[in-house]
């Protein structure tokens, strides 16, 4: 495990002396566009650990992707390596379908403290949560970014993470009331306090999110990748590609509905990723949204 082979992979090229904002907002950024959000081993019969070693061979060398714990754990590790003062945090996801946050921990995201300043650095959500730059952990303030308005409160030494989006532009009228397109243009995503966390405390949620039958990841193949100006996401089998503002104060969302033949195919042309598995591709109606 070195640092150089995984800026290889990321093709991040930039100063690796300055344990700066802008120097932490480059290696994030390389990061999310290089290293998709994905749960394709679920789907492939494959077993997904968090052992570092484990998850850094998929990730770096077999140019796979990662959920949360993965991305995130690998980005932590490549951050502390570097110098700063990085640690993790555990978040319980809004799921808009029962109205509430979930009832177990199963978000790893990362906080960066920089010139006393704390951050919040999260390369592990995927589609059209996915925020572009470190958040600075502050109450209140609107922090605009391309994939829209993000924003933190804090209430009770409990931190809430929203997003408002833009309007949408959806081509193609037969996806336009698709179980997955976000429907509110504000949305809540997780929940979190500040209480230091391991990777070992998610090792039982790691078991449950790939094996539960009530676990969205069960229920759905999702493979999603920053571009740089908005995002695809392959999910089941409908390919979606967004446009961030596309015109002023709109994204364009488009949709495409592909073969059994043509899905491994476009993983390896949109998404870099070549399975060493047969992949059955799922999409269970009703729990998912970008």
């Amino acid at each position: 495990m070195n640092l150089e082979e995984y800026f290889a992979r990321t093709g991040y090229k930039g100063s690796l002396e300055k344990q700066d904002l802008e120097t932490l907002t480059d290696i994030f950024q390389h990061h999310i566009r290089a290293v998709p959000f994905e749960n394709l081993s679920i789907h492939c019969g494959e077993k997904i650990t968090l052992e570092l070693e484990h998850v850094y061979n998929k990730i770096v060398r077999r140019k796979r992707g990662g959920w949360c714990m993965e991305n995130n754990q690998l980005l932590g590790w490549v951050l502390k390596r570097l110098g700063y003062d990085a640690s993790f945090l555990g978040a319980y996801v809004f799921n808009p379908h029962q109205n509430a946050y979930a009832t177990m921990m199963t978000h790893l995201l990362v906080k960066v403290v920089i010139d006393s300043k704390a951050y919040i650095v999260d390369g592990g959500f995927g589609v059209s949560y996915q925020m572009w730059q470190p958040m600075e952990l502050v109450s209140g303030k609107d922090q605009p970014q391309a994939p829209g308005v993000f924003r933190f409160t804090e209430k009770n030494a409990i931190w809430y993470l929203e997003k408002m989006r833009r309007k949408q532009y959806i081509p193609n009228q037969n996806f336009s009331n698709s179980d997955l397109l976000e429907k509110k243009e504000c949305r809540k995503v997780y929940m979190f306090s500040l209480e230091p966390r391991t990777v070992e405390d998610f090792c039982f949620q790691c078991t449950y999110l790939q094996t539960s039958p009530d676990s969205l990841f069960t229920k759905k193949s999702i493979c999603t990748l920053q571009t740089t100006d908005g995002f695809q996401a392959l999910i089941g089998w409908t390919l979606t590609e967004t446009t961030y503002n596309y015109k002023e104060n709109m994204d364009l969302v488009e949709f495409i509905t592909l073969e059994d033949e043509e899905v491994e195919k476009t993983l390896k042309e949109r998404f870099n990723i070549t399975l060493d598995r047969k992949l059955v591709p799922m999409n269970i109606k009703g729990f998912y949204t970008i």
